[in-house]
């Protein structure tokens, strides 16, 4: 989650998505990538926030675990 947080932070979402496959594969629920997200979005902006949320919905969305 911190490394969520960070890359989100830092605009680094060329390396997010992979991160968060690694967070679902350990058990980091949708629910809770949405509650981070939505906590960031009010300190680092919703432009990251936004980009962050379809990188996030995208892997969430995938059957795939």
């Amino acid at each position: 989650m911190i490394t969520i947080a960070a890359l989100i932070s830092g605009g680094n979402f060329e390396q997010l998505k992979a991160h968060f496959n690694i967070g679902k594969q350990n058990g980091i629920t949708q629910k809770q990538i949405v509650e981070i997200i939505t906590h960031l979005s009010f300190y680092v902006g919703w432009p990251k926030a936004w980009s962050a949320f379809n990188l996030a919905k995208e892997v969430y969305q995938s059957k795939e675990v």
